[in-house]
């Protein structure tokens, strides 16, 4: 996996949504990638502060398929 590709797939694997072998190319890159498993830290960093802090609202099932859909064939 590229950089640019661990830019556009970062919150999807924060959110534990990428296939088993994205994972792990994932994984792998950021062993390997300073500035990306940084990045990636900053991400899940800010992730959890705004999580803690707003309350949590749940979207409807077929909103959250929607946004899905929408961010994968954005992320190309």
């Amino acid at each position: 996996m590229l950089c640019r590709e661990v830019k556009r797939f970062a919150y999807f694997f924060l959110d534990g949504t990428l296939n088993a072998k994205q994972k792990r190319d994932f994984s792998k890159h950021l062993k390997l990638c300073p500035d990306c498993e940084s990045r990636t830290t900053i991400h899940r960093r800010f992730r959890n502060f705004i999580r803690k802090r707003l309350a949590r609202l749940t979207a409807p099932a077929r909103l959250r398929q929607r946004l899905s859909r929408t961010l994968r064939a954005f992320a190309g």
